[in-house]
């Protein structure tokens, strides 16, 4: 077996989702679960098929966000993986509408921050071990930390 790291490539600012299904039917589904929760969302998926034909299937409603995903899936080649990257609105506003989808499976991060997919590899195929979701925690809040942070959450309309 072989580990390697992929970096998820995209910009700074854009978030995504990254997840795992069982079935080449969550292309579709997760085109109307976003649809349904957000109508506004701009967003492009990539799912990594992992039997038969073995291609990426994309789906979504943003050029650019299309070509991001399908990149970033054909990166990863991981065994019916997918991600989905976001505009006009937050991983947090779809997250249940997905994990409520009967062939998701897993969800491995939903984040804005630089993303490495520690990847194995064996003569099968590849699967995802895991993440690395941002940079090391470099300390503990302060009072100072809680005030920017309620206000950060207020300012951007989660918090009354």
């Amino acid at each position: 077996m072989d580990f390697s790291v992929v970096t998820i490539e995209k910009p700074e600012s854009t978030n995504f989702i990254l997840g795992q299904s069982h079935f080449i039917k969550t292309v579709e589904d997760i085109y109307e679960a976003i649809v349904q929760t957000n109508p506004q969302m701009k967003f492009g998926l990539g799912f990594c098929e992992s039997s038969g034909p073995a291609l990426v299937r994309w789906v979504g409603n943003d050029a650019s966000l299309i070509e991001l995903a399908k990149k970033n899936a054909l990166s990863l080649s991981c065994g019916h993986c997918f991600i989905l990257f976001l505009e006009n609105g937050f991983p947090v506003n779809v997250l249940n509408a997905l994990k409520g989808l009967p062939e998701v499976c897993n969800i491995f991060c939903a984040t804005a921050n630089p993303v490495e997919v520690v990847v194995a590899e064996t003569k099968q195929g590849r699967g995802i071990m895991g993440v690395i979701d941002g940079v090391k925690t470099k300390g503990v809040e302060t009072e100072q930390d809680v005030a920017k942070r309620k206000e950060f959450l207020r300012a951007i309309g989660y918090k009354l």
